[in-house]
């Protein structure tokens, strides 16, 4: 009998995220060992279970998707990762494969997709979901994709995008520093150095701005 695949759910959504977890314990070749709810806790699940696939979401409280990536991608080289989000962008598709994911699935995709997505990823092709800019991703898989004039918003590093979530969320800069391992004053020099940056000069404007670019969703 063949050993079956391990897999960590990420996902913020209970709901979403039991439903996937029902749906993959009735496939023989599949068993899901984690559940995280938060991007933090999907590096910690990564980091205690021996994995095969992680499924992610990359709209992620405290850690986005993207930050998981980066996070564990250079410590698990073979860990495969599926990108599962509402985001159908190519700047999302283009960040999620450059951080290093395996496959990106949309998540109104049907459950026969997603399965196909899994197993497509798990025997190491790359998947992306059917109708979503294949020339853009065509043209990043061929390294012909051209490079676009910069934004303001691709002038902020991926730590500073860390903490522009986190403060969007509600977070103190203590509460981020602990979170990110960082000093306070570290903390603090991001912040400005995100102000700065955007033109923005307080707390509602970061927030607004995090909504904007999908860092966070907005409190119905």
């Amino acid at each position: 009998m063949k050993d079956k695949k391990k897999v960590i759910i990420a996902e913020d959504h209970q709901l979403f995220r039991e439903g996937m977890k029902a749906m993959l314990a009735g496939h023989d070749g599949l068993e899901v060992v984690a559940e995280a709810h938060d991007g933090l806790e999907a590096v910690r699940c990564v980091k205690k279970n021996k994995t095969d696939l992680l499924i992610l979401d990359l709209s992620m409280p405290r850690l986005s998707g993207i930050s998981v990536m980066k996070d564990i991608r250079t410590q698990f080289p073979d860990l495969k990762i599926l990108a599962l989000t509402i985001h159908e962008s190519d700047q999302y598709v283009l960040e999620a494969f450059k951080a290093g994911a395996n496959g990106y699935c949309i998540k109104d995709a049907s459950r026969q997709e997603l399965l196909v997505a899994i197993e497509s990823v798990l025997s190491g092709k790359t998947y992306i979901s059917p109708g979503i800019a294949d020339q853009v991703m065509e043209g990043y898989l061929n390294g012909r994709r051209t490079l676009k004039e910069k934004s303001d918003w691709d002038t902020i590093t991926q730590r500073e995008r860390e903490v522009l979530k986190l403060l969007a969320e509600g977070y103190m800069n203590k509460e981020i520093a602990d979170f990110l391992t960082i000093s306070v004053k570290t903390v603090e020099k991001h912040r400005a150095n995100i102000m700065n940056k955007l033109d923005l000069h307080n707390a509602a404007a970061l927030t607004a701005y995090a909504i904007e670019k999908g860092l966070v969703t907005p409190k119905m």
